[in-house]
Formats: C-alpha cells, structure tokens, sequence
C-alpha cells in the first residue's frame, strides 16, 4: 500500500503559520516515504468558501515548494458520496432528523452538573431533544444526527494507531467515553450535503489515505471518524497529530490572525525557508 496523506483546508481565509506546518509536514512525510501527498478542498460550507481564498492556498504552497497531483478533490463536489453514506448508516437504523438550534440545545441541556462533561469535540453534547423522530418525519431545515448510544452498540471492537508526539499508541474506542462525552454527532448540517465528521471520512476513505496529518486540537475527534469508519466498512489509517504553532500568548492561531499569515510573511519579504524555520522554533 502506497503511503498517502493530505493536507485538506477551507478556502475561507487566509493560511497561517500552523497549515504551514501541517501542510510542510504531511508533504515531508510523504516523500520520505516515496509517497503521495493530496490537496483536498474543503468547501462544503459553501456560506464561507470563496473562490478567491482558494487561489490563494494554491498560491501559497507553491510558493512553500508543495506540489500534488491535479485535479484536487473538491467537497462540494461529493454531496452525493455523502448522502450515500448517510443512507448506509439510515438503512442501519443509527441516523435521525434534529430540528434544533443552538439555543434550542442550550436551553435543553439545563444548568451544569458536576461532574458531567457539558461539551465534547463536536460541541456542546447534544441532550437528545429529537432522538425519537424517524427520517420519514425529515424536514427542509433538519440537520441529521447519529444516535451514539445505538451505534456503540453496532461497532465492532475497534481502535487506531497513533503516531504523533503526545498521543502515540494504540487505543481502542470506548463506548461509554462516546456516549457519555461526544454524544449524538451531526452528520448533515442545515444547508449542507454533510458535516466536518461525515465528509472527512468519506474522503479519506475515495482517496485511499493511509496516514492522517493533522493538529493535536483533533485528536479527539479521531474517535468519532474511526466509529464511522467502522459503521460504514471503512479502512482506519493511521494517525499523527502534530503540536500547534501558537502566537506569543500561547493561544492557537487562527483564520482571523492575519498577522501570522503566510502571505503577510511573503509580502514582508520572507523566503519559504524563512517560513519554514518559523514552524520548527
């Protein structure tokens, strides 16, 4: 099997410090390993995706010596993958219709318990309001969620390897853990063909990837995609989560951090092995 990893943003601003890394990264790996290294767009929020943000990515790995094989993947290009997938899982029994919002699920979730994990990688834990509706009763405006408990109990006994610097290891799923402190995931936002979860294993799966790149802020959500991976019948590949590049306060950046944007960098008159040595400090 051909050693295959991507890098996968979202043309909604400007890349920074941190997707230099993981992008460097990820391409770094893969020629050492005479691999593959893919480019995948990540526009399925098609609100926020703006041709112009894309152009720019393509811009500026080039300038950082990246280069991928044409054409790249596109998201909104897949709905109909997704609502495959969604299909499978509905066929299973696991996937429902919520019609609630972000105040609605904070309304519902009460006054804090101690003791009980109030938000998990996918947000705040989401209390169950419309567990019981069945996907005949979908509306226009639903979002569509995936009942945790009923999933737990169709997975098979599964795990992950994971190769980075602060997680590395097997581990194996936990049930309870996934109830308890994830909850029902959404697999199709309001206006979208999917969600970050659904359409990032799907991918991952068409593209053959075999090594996943990514920050450590995601570490937790690997728990989810390999509970899909195993719904859906999908291959798990293995994981490493790097350290974050974070500005002099210790916080992570971010798409609204322009200071530490690439082109900002290149525009000052930095060479791409300025940048470079920038991410390894």
């Amino acid at each position: 099997m051909i050693f295959t990893t991507r890098f996968a943003p979202s043309p909604t601003g400007p890349l920074h410090l941190g997707h230099a890394y993981s992008a460097l990264l990820a391409f770094d790996m893969a020629r050492a390993a005479d691999g593959r290294f893919l480019l995948r767009i990540e526009d399925i929020d098609r609100a926020r995706a703006r041709p112009e943000w894309e152009a720019r990515i393509f811009d500026d790995l080039h300038w950082l010596g990246i280069d991928w094989p044409r054409p790249v993947m596109r998201q909104s290009q897949r709905l109909g993958r997704y609502a495959e997938a969604v299909g499978q899982l509905t066929a299973m029994g696991l996937a429902y219709p919520c019609r609630c919002n972000r105040a609605d699920i904070d309304a519902a979730a009460g006054a804090p318990q101690e003791g009980v994990p109030q938000f998990g990688p996918d947000g705040r834990i989401y209390p169950g309001t419309c567990r019981n509706r069945s996907m005949a009763e979908r509306g226009a405006g639903d979002a569509i969620r995936l009942n945790m408990a009923s999933a737990t109990r169709a997975m098979a006994r599964i795990g992950f390897t994971e190769t980075g610097p602060a997680h590395g290891g097997t581990h194996r799923l936990d049930p309870a853990r996934l109830v308890d402190e994830v909850g029902d995931i959404v697999l199709v936002r309001r206006g979208m063909g999917g969600s970050y979860h659904l359409s990032v294993v799907v991918d991952d799966a068409d593209q053959g990837i075999t090594h996943v790149v990514r920050g450590q802020d995601l570490f937790e959500a690997t728990q989810i995609h390999v509970l899909l991976q195993s719904l859906l019948g999908l291959g798990v590949p293995q994981y490493h989560h790097h350290r974050l590049i974070r500005d002099s306060e210790g916080r992570r950046l971010a798409k609204r951090d322009d200071a530490r944007a690439i082109a900002r960098f290149r525009a000052e008159g930095a060479s791409p092995a300025d940048v470079r040595a920038m991410t390894e400090l």
